[in-house]
């Protein structure tokens, strides 16, 4: 098992912050099955203001960020999941042009 945290902040409005929460009550079916699917056994999201905090627990023999992208990429449902929480997010202050969730490093571990 492999364990990931990445960061992405979230438009700075307190009504897109709700709704952006909302459509994370009950994600689509379509997306919950293209996580498992990918070899992710577990993601929890985290937010304090505007900024999200992802841990992603994946499975070594299945997960890798390529596969899932490729993925991504060939499912229209989770492009158009994507699409529309682009409307509430917006990328970290030095992000690569286009990137969304950037993986962040490990710097400590008790």
């Amino acid at each position: 098992m492999a364990r990931y945290c990445l960061a992405l902040d979230l438009k700075d409005d307190p009504q897109l912050i709700a709704e952006y929460e909302k459509y994370h009550e009950a994600i689509w079916p379509e997306i919950r099955d293209s996580i498992i699917s990918s070899g992710i056994t577990g993601l929890e999201i985290y937010r304090v203001f505007n900024r999200l905090f992802m841990i992603m627990d994946t499975d070594d023999a299945i997960f890798s960020f390529k596969k899932k992208g490729t993925m991504d990429a060939a499912n229209p449902k989770v492009q158009q999941w994507e699409d529309l929480m682009w409307k509430y997010q917006q990328a970290l202050p030095g992000a690569k042009p286009g990137e969304k969730w950037v993986l962040m490093n490990k710097i400590f571990d008790l």
